[in-house]
């Protein structure tokens, strides 16, 4: 399946915030796959792709540490110039708005993993079927 459930968690820009949740997470056994926290000023938004999001919002619910789900399209390209820029002229053809993304090399380096939540996700997916998406 080429979507994951993307855990995003707001919260103060203050030294501390980042690490109380991923403590939490690691208290938990739960593995962090994907992470992303853009620097903000005031109050910012961490997003993560986790091993068990059903396990990550029982910890984050007992720390009280609230937390809201979005879909995420994960995307395995080729990690070469332009894979990415072909897969936003596909979605900014079909007026699909790009909200958030992020993207790490593969291990190899051969490949990028792209994680993006778009406008339309359902449309995003038929339109790049065939454009590597992997189960993450």
């Amino acid at each position: 399946m080429p979507t994951a459930t993307q855990l995003v968690i707001a919260g103060q820009s203050k030294p501390g915030f980042i690490a109380q949740v991923v403590s939490v997470l690691a208290e938990a056994k739960v593995n962090i796959k994907a992470f992303s926290a853009p620097e903000v000023s005031g109050k910012g938004h961490v997003r993560l792709l986790v091993s068990d999001p059903e396990q990550a919002r029982t910890a984050l619910k007992v720390a009280k540490i609230k937390a809201r789900e979005e879909t995420a399209l994960v995307l395995s390209l080729e990690n070469r110039p332009g894979a990415f820029s072909d897969v936003a002229e596909v979605l900014r053809r079909a007026r699909i708005n790009i909200k958030c993304g992020y993207c790490t090399p593969s291990r190899e380096g051969s490949r990028a993993i792209v994680v993006l939540t778009v406008s339309n996700t359902d449309k995003a997916l038929s339109l790049l079927r065939g454009r590597s998406l992997d189960e993450f």
